[in-house]
């Protein structure tokens, strides 16, 4: 399949899935954090009129910006290394399975290398 890869299936599926965990993570950041976040990057709001709209003086709106993408940083980061732990799964139960069977069959060749 030729063409703009941004247009594959597959990519549009990932960007789902994104967009899916993005809102999640939107969704748990305290409310306070959450407003400032949906007016200043969704709403695309300057700081000043985000102050305006919420009462709040400007460094509090640029302070809980901050810490916003701060705690959308970690919990991206942690969703991730979920991820990254389900992808490439070698530990645990599995890894200690290969590791006594490789060490088995070396045990059973007597040192001796090759096949």
């Amino acid at each position: 399949m030729e063409g703009n890869p941004d247009e594959r299936p597959d990519r549009a599926a990932m960007r789902t899935e994104l967009r899916t965990l993005m809102e999640a993570c939107i969704d748990a950041l305290p409310e306070a954090f959450r407003t400032v976040f949906m007016l200043r990057a969704v709403e695309e709001m300057s700081v000043e009129e985000v102050s305006v709209a919420l009462g709040l003086p400007e460094a509090t709106v640029r302070t809980r910006f901050f810490r916003a993408r701060g705690l959308l940083r970690e919990g991206l980061a942690r969703d991730i290394d979920h991820a990254m732990a389900d992808a490439f799964s070698f530990d645990g139960a599995r890894c200690d399975r290969i590791v006594a069977g490789v060490m088995a069959r070396l045990a059973s060749h007597d040192g001796a290398v090759g096949p």
